[in-house]
């Protein structure tokens, strides 16, 4: 029994001995995976398949088409404003315009119309009351043609004469038909008890109406 023992246990040894040389070698053992067969993925990372698109953005042209609109509604409204602005500035300038142009008629109508009423000649005194009377309306025009009779009698047995010179005149309001002058006036005056011209300085305080086309005393105030 020793010597079979003996020469079955070299066998086995050597079997067993060559089994792990083999190993050893370049086998594997059973459920191992083998990282020869593995990719590399150490030198880029994960990369895409490149057979793989990305899925289409369509928020995009979606959203420029949703935008356009609400710009071009936007954009309306602004320049409708501006349009409006732009005439409503332009009434503005214009409605001034009417105003600095009336005011500048009844200016020069009042200044023409103090130098007629602060002017007598006894000689040609109905000339001079027509005259007044023309140029006057309303509360003014019927006072002075109610006192009108007495006051020419007083001047023609006085002899009076006189002629009146603005100094200085300027518009103190104005309205659309209507339009207050402050004037200072010089007047040149002589009569019997006087006979050598002196001269009256007078502020007068004059409405101006505009009636039929022309600008008349409404009111003549010596304040």
């Amino acid at each position: 029994m020793g010597s079979i023992d003996n020469a079955v246990q070299p066998d086995i040894d050597t079997a067993v001995a060559g089994g792990e040389g083999a190993h050893s070698a370049g086998g594997h053992e059973p459920g191992q995976a083998d990282d020869s067969q593995e990719p590399d993925r150490s030198a880029g990372g994960d990369q895409p398949d490149p057979d793989v698109s990305p899925p289409p953005d369509h928020d995009g042209p979606t959203v420029g088409r949703r935008r356009r609109p609400r710009m071009r509604w936007v954009a309306g409204i602004a320049m409708a404003a501006l349009v409006a602005g732009a005439g409503y500035e332009g009434w503005l300038l214009y409605q001034q315009h009417d105003r600095n142009v009336a005011a500048q008629q009844a200016l020069e109508a009042a200044r023409n119309y103090a130098v007629t009423l602060t002017s007598i000649d006894t000689n040609a005194i109905d000339e001079n009351f027509a005259s007044v009377l023309d140029g006057a309306t309303g509360e003014f025009k019927a006072m002075y043609a109610q006192s009108s009779g007495q006051l020419r009698q007083l001047l023609i047995d006085n002899e009076a004469t006189a002629h009146g010179t603005v100094i200085d005149a300027a518009v103190r309001s104005t309205d659309d038909d209507r339009v207050e002058v402050l004037l200072f006036v010089d007047q040149s005056v002589s009569n019997l008890v006087v006979p050598e011209p002196r001269i009256d300085r007078s502020r007068i305080r004059m409405t101006m109406q505009k009636v039929g086309g022309e600008w008349l005393a409404s009111k003549v105030e010596l304040p």
